[in-house]
């Protein structure tokens, strides 16, 4: 928080390319004079934003209304399009609604959890202290190419090839309908699809999902006896799964496994998603850029009505249809019809696939606004306008976790300088813009909060039964769904909530959605020119996504390798004729880095990882997206690993 790279003062890119530092009132008219200037020449839709799952809740809300519903911006997305919409859209299309079934005690309460595409060993250390609390020594299954920190601490690990996962669970599946271990009871009264789930997970014999994938068939089959033969079995993935071409399937796969075996809505149950960024669930609720705040349906017309009531909005401020994905709005700005893009707490210089080509399309932009707690980021340097905020113990709000609790975060001190909460910056942008009475409500996070509660009525995600910041103080975090009808029947909130434990979900039968779908081959496989996979991902505990943080602190530097290395099977490095801390020049289709060599059998033969947190990784990263969340696949694509000369 006190680094020396914190924006303290709005900074203006001046004539000789450098930035230098301006007040507010001309920060906020600079932002109004050029964002309408862009409109004014190219239509009011040739101006985006991009945001962020890093801000409390009242701010995402405040962003997206001010901007879709004040400034008339059509284009917008959040960088949780990058972490969790492939989660939000398989729970979607599954359970009618984006709802994450489970508690954080069903850590606890399992006798066996399965792991895909997760190592919370490292990146979710709270919750796997909450797994080792287990007192029922639980069986561990994950299922992941990479030997982790959580497959080394396994019962049972599928170390699969990459990409094979979606195949692995329909053979799993596969092997539990074949072997009755069906909660047919369950199946018939809640779920619609299984005879279409069954007839096509029949042609995928574990013998063979088992010589493709590059495990043992005896392994698949422990792995599905565990499963079936268990009375509380949860599964829980994360980016392994969500940063997929086929992710939405995959991570519906699961969802098939805990539906079919009636493992949901029971203590130690479910198939969970777990969050990365702090507000994910926030911004999937709030963010109102693809869907409508709240949930709601941007193309339904008493969606539309009743959101404006809430807002005390006008109608006609409410468009009838969602925004582009983030992957769109990228190419809007290659194809020139985004020429104003305005950032929000995220770092898309760094994060967004194939980076070098997104850092080239910053420079066809007409103006480039950047609202950051620090003035240094890679996207920040390419920024015409630097706006400066607070970090999280600089103002108040409301954050939304995993397991649906909405928790409180108070202001413990003044951000430095002059740098002002996003709320505050929003707030000023109205009125420069001239919408600040459409907005006279909106006066703090906790009115917002209010706000919200309105258009959160009769939602899945139903929050009018919180009493303000004050209850959610005293609980200590509240999980939705809590209505006014819950609170007046039963009092206070009982901590730990899971949903679907009538068997009843969102969609307007109540029942749950067994979807299935063919699997897909690897867009990039390896050849004889690049014969290596690439895997990235969270590289170790003390990294953080870009490390725009992490970065700066001491002790966490002390802890992971400052410069980026990729880590090479033994049997591949010794053909290769590399040495364990060789640099090493790592060559894609796209471009080549240098990086230096940790030889470990971590990966297996024919892969490579190299962690996500350095600024040169997706310079290697191959564009293509889940179909139907349209989620960047950012863990497979082929590379060559040349030795170089020390």
């Amino acid at each position: 928080m006190d680094s020396p790279d914190r924006a303290t003062t709005p900074l203006l890119r001046g004539d000789d390319g450098t930035h230098h530092p301006i007040g507010w009132d001309e920060a906020f008219q600079t932002f109004v004079d050029q964002v309408r200037g862009v409109q004014e020449r190219h239509g009011k839709d040739s101006v985006a934003f991009l945001s962020t799952g890093q801000i409390p809740s009242e701010e995402m809300a405040f962003l997206g209304a001010l901007a879709r519903f004040g400034m008339g911006i059509k284009h917008c997305d959040g960088n949780t399009r990058q972490c969790m919409a492939t989660a939000a859209t398989a729970y979607k299309e599954s359970f009618g609604f984006d709802a994450p079934p489970y508690t954080y005690d069903d850590y606890e309460q399992s006798d066996c959890l399965v792991f895909i595409g997760a190592n919370p060993c490292i990146a979710h250390p709270i919750m796997w202290e909450r797994v080792l609390r287990n007192q029922k020594r639980p069986e561990i299954i994950v299922i992941d190419p990479r030997r982790t920190e959580t497959a080394m601490a396994a019962s049972q690990h599928l170390q699969i090839r990459p990409k094979n996962d979606l195949a692995l669970l329909y053979a799993i599946t596969n092997y539990l309908i074949e072997n009755d271990f069906v909660d047919h009871d369950f199946v018939s009264a809640n779920t619609t699809g299984f005879e279409q789930l069954r007839d096509t997970v029949a042609s995928y014999d574990i013998d063979a999902v088992a010589s493709q994938a590059g495990v043992s068939p005896a392994a698949i089959r422990r792995a599905a006896e565990t499963i079936g033969k268990g009375t509380a079995v949860s599964l829980w993935w994360t980016m392994g799964v969500n940063q997929s071409y086929q992710g939405t399937r995959t991570a519906q796969a699961i969802i098939n496994i805990a539906l079919i075996t009636g493992n949901i809505g029971r203590p130690g149950t479910g198939a969970n998603s777990i969050t990365g960024q702090c507000n994910a669930m926030g911004s999937r609720l709030w963010s109102n850029t693809t869907s409508l705040i709240g949930h709601h349906r941007f193309d339904d017309e008493t969606d539309r009505r009743k959101v404006a009531g809430a807002l005390g909005m006008d109608l006609d401020c409410i468009p009838t249809e969602g925004s582009w994905k983030y992957d769109r709005i990228i190419e809007g700005v290659r194809r020139g019809e985004i020429k104003g893009l305005w950032i929000i707490a995220t770092n898309p210089a760094h994060t967004w696939i194939d980076q070098s080509d997104v850092r080239e399309l910053f420079g066809k932009l007409e103006f480039m606004a950047v609202q950051d707690m620090y003035h240094n980021t890679e996207t920040a340097q390419h920024a015409d306008l630097i706006l400066p905020s607070a970090g999280w113990g600089e103002k108040e709000g409301t954050f939304i976790n995993s397991e649906r609790r909405i928790g409180l975060i108070k202001k413990v001190r003044r951000a430095p300088g002059q740098a002002l909460a996003d709320f505050h910056i929003f707030r000023g942008i109205a009125h420069y813009w001239g919408v600040a009475e459409q907005f006279a409500e909106w006066t703090d996070p906790e009115a917002v909060f209010r706000i919200l509660q309105r258009v959160s009525r009769d939602q899945p995600c139903d929050m009018t039964g919180i009493d303000g910041y004050r209850e959610l103080d005293a609980c200590g975090g509240i999980q939705w769904p809590w209505s006014q009808a819950d609170a007046e029947k039963y009092g206070e909130p009982p901590q730990q909530r899971r949903l679907f434990s009538d068997g009843r979900f969102f969609h307007e039968d109540g029942k749950a959605r067994l979807i299935v779908d063919d699997v897909v081959p690897m867009p990039e496989p390896p050849d004889s020119t690049f014969p290596i996979t690439l895997l990235t991902g969270r590289g170790t505990v003390s990294q953080w996504h870009t490390q725009t943080r992490t970065r700066q602190s001491p002790v966490l530097r002390l802890l992971y390798p400052n410069e980026a290395y990729v880590e090479i099977n033994p049997v591949d490095a010794d053909e290769l004729e590399i040495e364990h801390g060789q640099k090493v020049r790592v060559q894609s289709r796209r471009g080549q880095v240098i990086v230096t060599a940790c030889v470990t059998a971590t990966v297996r033969r024919g892969q490579a990882f190299i962690p996500m947190h350095y600024d040169t990784t997706n310079q290697l990263t191959l564009s293509h997206f889940d179909p139907h969340s349209g989620q960047p696949s950012y863990k497979d694509c082929a590379v060559r690993i040349i030795p170089q000369s020390n």
